[in-house]
């Protein structure tokens, strides 16, 4: 009996102790993914709830556009909610925003749009545009924004972009 007992421990350990490194390889895989900042045109990967972004060059941005922002975040049940907005440092003639939507492609290393809209004003400092999608679970998402500010007797309206950090949807 104790034979069998010894013989069935020697068979077993080799077992439980493969179980254990290879259990201790995922976790640390894991860890190491979620550690790691991975960074794909200007948006890091991200196991966030919420990301935000914001034009970040005043001299790029021109004498009408003060800031433009773009924000993520997670709603639940594979819903996210994403906001572009463009302020003016004055009422211009045009205002406008573009948002748009990109989920990550890991097998191309790459952002797809996946949703795009325009809102645009006259006569006014600033605008907004807001919206909740449902989309497809196990990818990251961003948002990136246009702004636009100006007159409508100048050559070009003023620009900046924005952009978050993209966030992963369970």
């Amino acid at each position: 009996m104790i034979m069998k007992k010894r013989i069935l421990s020697v068979i077993t350990f080799p077992f439980v102790l493969c179980s254990m490194l290879l259990i201790i390889s995922i976790s640390a895989n894991a860890e190491e993914r979620l550690d790691s900042e991975v960074t794909i045109d200007g948006s890091s990967l991200t196991y966030e709830d919420y990301s935000y972004g914001s034009s970040t060059n005043a001299f790029l941005r021109g004498e009408h556009l003060m800031t433009g922002d773009s924000i993520i975040t997670k709603t639940g049940n594979g819903k996210i909610y994403t906001y572009g907005q463009t302020t003016a440092d004055h009422d211009v003639d045009f205002v406008a925003v573009i948002v748009y939507v990109d989920r990550y492609h890991e097998d191309t290393e790459k952002w797809g749009q996946i949703d795009g809209r325009v809102k645009d004003a006259r006569d006014t400092y600033y605008i907004i545009s807001s919206k909740t999608l449902v989309v497809d679970r196990g990818y990251f998402y961003r948002v990136r924004s246009e702004h636009f500010a100006g007159n409508d007797d100048e050559e070009m309206y003023d620009s900046a972009l924005s952009l978050t950090d993209g966030i992963w949807i369970p």
